[in-house]
């Protein structure tokens, strides 16, 4: 199910978007574990030029950063130090103010193969799904980085692991992904876009089914898609 929330303007998108994600951010926090303990909550987020406003304007919500785990949704086979990586983004954006408190947790280590590291992440017990995580798509219909055009593609829509390594032939880069299984276990899944052209992919990928992933996710009966756009 998509719920769309439409914007003039890309500040008043972004606040809203800060605002539903702090609301359920804290929600999160507040569900208690089995064993009656305090509960951690795991936020993922995309990179792009598109989430810097909302993640630079969610980083001064004050609320309990300390039990947030950052990660990202997906991220391009480079070091930290590169402009092309996510975790860098997220560093001078998100990662500052109240919200420098949370713990974050990389998907890229380029110390070790890409391989390896994607065997590492799905043996890690302590990569917990995230409770909510802030999604972009591309006008190809991708999302995270599961690219239709990727030798990867059948696999990152049908295998049960969290973590898949894709190497998109219409992109530079490999990449470090959270499967599509992944993504709609996620509780609270929003999208971020902009623009007329990227809201017609969207409709035509949820009116019928296409080969990608956006459509894989819309036409999901079990996924709810808070779709935040705004028309600039």
């Amino acid at each position: 199910m998509i719920e769309l929330h439409a914007f003039d303007d890309a500040r008043a998108q972004s606040d809203a978007l800060a605002r539903a994600v702090g609301d359920a951010l804290r929600a999160s926090l507040g569900t208690p574990t089995t064993s009656g303990g305090k509960r951690r909550a795991t936020f993922a987020v995309s990179g792009g030029t598109s989430p810097r406003p909302f993640l630079t304007a969610l980083s001064s919500h004050a609320f309990d950063w300390s039990e947030i785990d950052v990660t990202l949704v997906d991220d391009r086979w480079v070091p930290e130090t590169d402009a092309a990586s996510n975790a860098r983004l997220v560093h001078e954006t998100l990662l500052r103010n109240a919200a420098a408190n949370a713990r974050f947790l990389p998907l890229v280590d380029t110390t070790a193969t890409l391989e390896a590291r994607i065997a590492a992440l799905n043996a890690d017990p302590a990569r917990a799904l995230p409770d909510v995580a802030v999604l972009g798509m591309g006008e190809d219909g991708h999302t995270a980085s599961i690219f239709a055009d990727a030798p990867e593609w059948r696999e990152a829509i049908t295998t049960s692991q969290r973590f898949v390594a894709v190497h998109p032939a219409s992109a530079p880069h490999a990449r470090v992904s959270w499967s599509l299984h992944a993504l709609r276990e996620i509780g609270r899944l929003f999208l971020l876009i902009a623009g007329e052209h990227k809201l017609a992919v969207l409709q035509r990928a949820a009116a019928t089914a296409e080969e990608n992933a956006i459509s894989k996710l819309a036409n999901d009966k079990g996924v709810r898609l808070d779709v935040y756009w705004c028309a600039h």
